[in-house]
């Protein structure tokens, strides 16, 4: 019976878990957080990713749980919509928070074990496995080792090479935190645009808790990743003199949240997504940016392909090679994101202005 351990318990890992143990295998989760990381923003399942999770049994539980938002609208500094489109889907699609869908992959799973409060801090793989050396916790074996630790993977860090050879940086930084819930049109994402910058707000229907977004253009800047007050000081700089529409308190709201989300608008983009006995999934091999609206798709399709091609061969390695084959021309089309951001932070105001002529016109659902 496989060993295997999984760096992160997102969305990945959580239903790499699942799979393996399904599949008779021990999996181990070890996760930095003290517990399941239950916030993020909104998360889009669609085609390969809901016949997964009709499998695990999910599904009907994910449509409760769905964010049941009709659209964006883009706002002016009078809070006056200046254009609306319509994102209902009549494919199915469905759009989960992303802390709800962590909950329901958690509750699926049987035969797990979770470790919580740590991280691996060393690999040393040899002929028969892989010794583990974490921050916290004693030094353990594994058959296989499997990183599914998102954009910034120690795992990837510590068998691949540092990040900079893999992360293409697309222009723009990110941030999502907590708002107040009195802000914006229930069951709209409502957007206000300046040159090169958004500030929005998101109301789910079925959430009484509002996010605030932000979005700029920027070159590469130079930040440690884990340090929320550095976020926080970094968005401040950005949008503390912005006095139009809600900004100021939206950013108030964000930088009250000891939660705040910010990091890169980034790819990943590898050659390979395995060395020896470690293998990548999910954002650790395959980030598409949270603009593409792929992540939690390909974190759960890849993830459920890398169990199954696991439990079919014998040879790991004959396991990893068939998960990438069979992987990468969804990985190569969902990294194709298209216009999405430049429509949603226009460069300059004659782009903000072409952007809402040209969703004025689109067709309703």
């Amino acid at each position: 019976m496989r060993e295997i351990l999984i760096s992160g318990a997102s969305i990945a890992g959580q239903t790499l878990a699942y799979w393996l143990a399904r599949h008779g295998m021990r999996p181990t989760l070890v996760e930095r957080a003290p517990g399941p990381r239950m916030g993020g923003n909104g998360v889009d399942l669609r085609d390969q990713a809901i016949e997964v999770a009709e499998r695990m049994g999910i599904m009907p539980r994910v449509r409760a749980a769905a964010a049941d938002v009709q659209g964006i609208k883009f706002v002016n500094a009078s809070d006056r919509a200046v254009a609306r489109m319509d994102m209902r889907s009549a494919g199915g699609e469905v759009e989960i928070m992303r802390g709800d869908l962590v909950a329901l992959l958690s509750e699926a799973e049987s035969g797990v074990e979770y470790v919580f409060g740590d991280s691996v801090r060393a690999l040393a793989e040899d002929g028969d496995g892989v010794t583990v050396s974490f921050e916290q916790g004693a030094t353990r074996r594994f058959d296989l080792v499997v990183g599914a630790d998102g954009l910034h993977s120690t795992v990837r860090r510590l068998a691949f090479g540092p990040e900079q050879r893999f992360l293409r940086h697309k222009g723009h930084y990110f941030a999502f935190a907590n708002a107040d819930s009195a802000l914006g049109e229930d069951r709209w994402v409502s957007m206000f645009n300046l040159p090169g910058k958004m500030a929005g707000v998101y109301r789910s229907g079925n959430h009484a808790q509002a996010k605030a977004y932000f979005i700029f253009r920027s070159g590469l800047l130079a930040y440690d990743h884990r340090d929320v007050g550095e976020h926080k000081r970094l968005l401040k700089e950005v949008f503390a003199h912005e006095t139009s529409w809600r900004v100021r308190e939206l950013l108030d709201g964000a930088l009250d949240d000891p939660d705040l989300y910010f990091d890169a608008l980034s790819q990943v983009r590898m050659p390979s997504w395995s060395s020896g006995r470690v293998a990548l999934v999910g954002d650790a091999a395959y980030c598409a940016s949270p603009a593409s609206g792929a992540g939690a798709e390909l974190a759960i399709v890849g993830a459920y392909r890398l169990a199954g091609e696991l439990a079919g061969a014998a040879d790991h390695r004959v396991a990893f090679r068939r998960y990438e084959e069979g992987l990468r021309e969804l990985v190569r089309r969902k990294q194709r994101i298209g216009p999405n951001v430049r429509m949603m932070v226009p460069k300059n105001r004659l782009g903000m202005w072409t952007r809402n002529a040209v969703v004025s016109v689109l067709p309703r659902s």
